[in-house]
């Protein structure tokens, strides 16, 4: 089992910028790739970006590409995501979530049940 502790979440202007951080802990040797979704109130939870653990590589929304950056610390255990140019409608609850194997890494990586573990979220909110 994996835990997730997201942090960074907050309240930020339009065209402002925010990095959320996530801490993994536990058996995470089964981290084979880390995301990070995002949720409002009444829609479906969406897939904002994931990162394989080894090798690095990345994958995006096309909502958010060119704006928000994930990366990781291995040796920390922790993935972030840079957010920049803040959009009123990026306001959401933020989840971090790992995958327990490479083959749910893989294709549809914005499917929230490709993941296994997940954190509790973090509130961000982007407002004049």
């Amino acid at each position: 089992q994996v835990q997730l502790v997201e942090s960074g979440g907050g309240s930020v202007q339009p065209g402002g910028s925010l990095r959320l951080s996530c801490v993994a802990s536990g058996d995470i040797r089964r981290r084979y790739c880390m995301g990070w979704f995002r949720q409002v109130p009444g829609k479906e939870r969406e897939g904002v970006a994931t990162i394989y653990t080894l090798g690095g590589g990345a994958y995006y929304a096309g909502s958010v590409e060119g704006r928000f950056t994930i990366s990781q610390d291995n040796a920390k255990n922790i993935v972030y995501l840079r957010m920049s140019k803040l959009k009123p409608e990026d306001t959401a609850m933020y989840y971090c979530a790992s995958a327990n194997d490479l083959a749910s890494c893989s294709g549809s990586w914005y499917l929230p049940n490709k993941y296994h573990n997940w954190g509790q979220g973090t509130q961000v909110t982007v407002s004049s």
